[in-house]
């Protein structure tokens, strides 16, 4: 028996029923899900902190910040970007990030881990 399973049968039918029938659909679930799994890799998740403190930045300067290629960012800001949590936009030569509105709120969510692994 696994450690976190029950041993013994023990369901609550009709608030197990009722939750059951009010879950997300698994499709729902799964678009839900992608902004949270956009976050989940460290370096994306050092790049959306970045724009969430500095606001608008430039490719150049977010690998600078993250410590890694050009190249290497713009695949994972490209991820960010598909999940719906940031923005861009060209001037001249440049390419310029920010978070979106989602962007903003999923990381003032995680924000608050920030503040507590920081003590």
């Amino acid at each position: 028996m696994h450690p976190d399973a029950c041993e013994l049968l023990c369901l609550d039918l009709s608030r197990a029923e009722l939750l059951r029938a009010s879950r997300l659909r698994e499709g729902t679930a799964r678009r839900l899900a992608e902004p949270f799994r956009a976050l989940a890799d460290p370096t994306r998740l050092t790049l959306a902190l970045a724009l969430r403190d500095g606001g608008e930045l430039c490719v150049c300067d977010l690998g600078w910040i993250v410590e890694r290629a050009q190249n290497l960012v713009s695949h994972h800001l490209r991820a960010l970007r598909v999940a719906g949590l940031v923005e861009y936009r060209r001037e001249g030569k440049m390419v310029l990030y920010s978070l979106s509105e989602r962007g903003r709120v999923l990381l003032d969510i995680v924000a608050v881990e920030v503040k507590l692994a920081r003590g």
